[in-house]
């Protein structure tokens, strides 16, 4: 005897795979994060003029903080570190800069991060246990500060803000 419905064991199966995307969906998920946003750098050439913006609202003055920079870059990058210069400014208009040195490469040459084929993705922790001073809008410019006015193989760069652990 033919059917169209499905078998039990099918319907069950089918069942169990949905659990275990649903499950590493959940799991993957990082309840810590407050702030994540990648721009996407036009051709992939990260061009010093042309910072990568970022804003976003805090409430809370009382917890501590790690910020982060995410970087997606190509094996046609043609360094092994990148220099960030990190622009923050203040709810009261005050603004801060940091300089960050990151390294894409090891000493070898093997890039770091995750990626498949030729991209490479990469996140650095720049300010661990950071508290905000004050509530309100924040802004966040970063700019590539190699010496260079046109750095070839950058494809996204993004901001990450956390709660620590």
């Amino acid at each position: 005897m033919k059917t169209d419905s499905p078998s039990y064991s099918g319907r069950f199966m089918l069942f169990v795979v949905c659990m275990l995307i649903l499950g590493m969906t959940l799991v993957s998920c990082d309840s810590t994060v407050i702030f994540e946003e990648n721009r996407p750098i036009q051709g992939a050439v990260w061009k010093t003029v042309e910072p990568a913006h970022f804003e976003f609202e805090i409430s809370d003055t009382i917890t501590l903080h790690n910020f982060y920079v995410n970087l997606r870059n190509g094996e046609n990058y043609p360094y092994s570190n990148i220099y960030f210069f990190i622009d923050m400014e203040f709810p009261n208009g005050k603004k801060s800069i940091d300089t960050v040195e990151c390294f894409l490469a090891d000493k070898t040459g093997k890039w770091l991060g995750t990626g498949v084929g030729d991209i490479h993705d990469n996140r650095f922790l720049y300010q661990h246990g950071k508290q905000f001073p004050m509530a309100g809008l924040y802004k966040i410019d970063i700019r590539q500060g190699m010496r260079t006015d046109e750095l070839q193989g950058i494809y996204d760069v993004g901001f990450r803000l956390s709660r620590t652990k």
